[in-house]
């Protein structure tokens, strides 16, 4: 049973994760045209659960995309600088849909994982009450 509670531990911050790196690409793809804006990204710190010796996932710190901005020849843009150029945001909304995916992917698969071991210790506690 203490398996199944660290496997459940582990999903549960598996799902976490993947929320605050959707919530992230909502941002960034809100932004999109936002003039200025960087790009936000994310990364996750594998720890170990002390009480529970799970192996757990967090999200770690932010970090700017280092990818150079989208530079548009506007000269009767407002923001337009001496040049008639414009800074927008290093958003490609390609790359957001495609990490999107990869979330919502690895969400799933990690509430799988949290099912089944739902439903494996309900059957062992159905088991033991007979």
């Amino acid at each position: 049973m203490h398996d199944l509670k660290r496997a459940m531990l582990s999903a549960a911050s598996g799902m976490n994760a993947q929320s605050h790196r959707l919530r992230l690409i909502g941002e960034n793809v809100a932004n999109a045209d936002t003039p200025g804006y960087r790009r936000k990204t994310i990364a996750f710190e594998a720890e170990l659960d002390r009480a529970s010796q799970a192996a757990t996932v967090r999200p770690g710190q932010l970090a700017l995309d280092a990818s150079a901005p989208r530079e548009v020849y506007e000269p009767g843009h407002p923001l337009a600088d001496g040049r008639g150029m414009v800074t927008f945001s290093n958003v490609d909304p390609l790359i957001e849909l495609a990490d999107a995916r990869e979330a919502q992917r690895s969400y799933q698969a990690n509430l799988n994982i949290f099912d089944q071991a739902r439903r494996m210790s309900g059957s062992i506690l159905d088991l033991l009450r007979r």
